[in-house]
């Protein structure tokens, strides 16, 4: 069997782990299509770790042109458990200042057409999305950060917008009101596809910017958000370091049984189109695995 993994999806700027040592880079080939780059497989202490740059490592993908249903069909099929998502927002909040960490722990979706699910084509399943992100795995990436960050925000709300533009002033206090705290453009689907997928999943999110909320003279500047960006980036892996230490990939969750109370079709309804296109994700359920591909390591 595949020893279990943390996965990482870095978002902008995070492009790379940086660690030492042996890294094997695959790629995988999923029935939704490539994901975003190569997948780099190391390891990070004792744990091993699946690390993808949600944009590929040259940013050439818009975040709705992000193929999140085959990310994280991959790094499930690489053996992955527990995925930590690292990525770049706004702030929404006066007291949640560029350079500090968030956690969330609910999202707020305003994406538009994104491919949102698994299910469909004959199988039907409806995942509890309440409380979307792994609670235990959310509490370690804050107690990680208290130790890195010079102040940390758990229990943040996370407006998740199409893009690529960035938002308007109304739709920036509209968010506000909305309870929103930090603004971002690809978590969602992600976690609506990892509670599908039953894999943990947690976000550490990283203010750039206060969006454009603040002021009539204040805009949001990608060149001034990817400055703040390289700060970020190097917290980011200090964070991740500490954190993979404490995390334990192996480990049962509630997460890893959530198809358990949402799997609507019957399996012996389930055709062998469906099975060979859900094998990762139905493996648990219906006893058969139908691996990602890989079509070449490096």
């Amino acid at each position: 069997m595949t020893e279990p993994a943390i996965g990482i999806l870095g978002g902008s700027g995070f492009y790379a782990l940086a660690t030492p040592g042996l890294t094997e880079e695959v790629v995988v080939d999923t029935p939704f299509g490539q994901p975003s780059d190569a997948l780099a497989i190391t390891r990070i202490g004792a744990r091993r770790v699946v690390f993808l740059a949600r944009h590929g490592r040259a940013h050439g993908l818009l975040p709705a042109e992000v193929n999140a249903r085959a990310n994280l069909y991959a790094l499930k099929a690489l053996g992955v458990t527990r995925v930590v998502s690292v990525s770049a927002v706004g702030s929404l909040r006066e007291d949640i200042a560029p350079g500090d960490v968030t956690v969330p722990r609910q999202f707020i979706d305003r994406t538009t057409g994104r491919p949102s699910t698994y299910f469909g084509g004959g199988v039907v399943a409806h995942v509890s999305l309440a409380d979307p992100v792994c609670g235990a795995l959310a509490d370690t990436l804050a107690e990680a950060a208290r130790h890195e960050a010079r102040a940390v925000h758990d229990a943040t709300t996370y407006v998740c917008i199409e893009g690529p533009q960035f938002g308007t002033r109304a739709e920036s206090r509209l968010m506000r009101a909305w309870g929103g705290d930090v603004v971002g453009m690809t978590n969602l689907p992600e976690a609506r596809l990892a509670r599908e997928a039953e894999l943990c999943y947690a976000t550490i999110a990283l203010p750039t910017d206060y969006d454009c909320w603040r002021s009539a003279a204040e805009e949001v500047r990608v060149t001034d958000a990817m400055s703040v960006l390289r700060g970020n980036i190097e917290l980011a892996r200090r964070m991740l370091v500490r954190a993979v230490a404490q995390i334990d990939p192996a480990a049962s969750c509630a997460c890893q049984r959530s198809l358990d109370a949402a799997l609507v079709t019957p399996p012996e309804a389930i055709g062998d189109d469906a099975r060979r296109r859900l094998g990762v994700i139905l493996d648990r359920r219906l006893g058969i695995r139908a691996p990602a591909r890989a079509a070449g390591s490096s």
